[in-house]
């Protein structure tokens, strides 16, 4: 499996027990969607490798205590402690209406209601306080700030996203 066709559940935060049990933390708004999964990728050096579960309960609201296949010992813990736990896109619940996964969107045309489609969502920049569109229109790249007030619609059909901008934001770009 591919990180490319795989999405960051969490990661593997602490020991749980001396036999092998580990608390994996969830980065998500729904942990008790992930409580009986039958195995994850875990991210070992550069490559995502199968971990098959052989237990798992919600822990203190967003940790994952699992007992994995083959993992008796805190030594087999140590190994693990601190790797990135992923699973297939597939695996990601459906979102509906205007909410979406920031991957889903990547490649869609945006559109402003006024200016019509100025541009191609190339990637999203989450590495701020505040996530932005990084949008390329011919050579220049625009950024344009995630706010839900200015977003209209999510068109999956079309593959567009919809939004009013405030005017003078995208011009001083162009």
């Amino acid at each position: 499996m591919r990180k490319e066709e795989c999405f960051y559940l969490g990661k593997i935060a602490k020991k749980f027990s001396f036999k092998g049990e580990v608390l994996v933390y969830l980065d998500t708004d729904e942990p008790e969607l992930y409580e009986n999964l039958e195995s994850v990728f875990v991210e070992c050096g550069k490559h995502l490798v199968p971990f098959f579960i052989e237990n798992s309960s919600i822990h203190k609201n967003d940790f994952l205590r699992v007992r994995f296949e083959d993992m008796n010992t805190e030594e087999d813990a140590d190994a693990v402690m601190g790797n990135a736990v992923y699973l297939p896109l597939n695996m990601l619940p459906k979102l509906e209406g205007n909410k979406f996964y920031f991957h889903e969107v990547i490649g869609f045309e945006i559109e402003d209601k006024r200016l019509g489609v100025f541009g191609k969502i190339q990637s999203i920049n989450d590495s701020t306080a505040q996530p932005l569109f990084e949008i390329l229109n011919g050579e220049v790249e625009i950024l344009v700030p995630m706010i839900d007030h200015f977003l209209v619609k999510i068109d999956r059909e079309n593959k567009k996203v919809i939004m009013d901008l405030p005017e003078g934001l995208i011009e001083m770009y162009l």
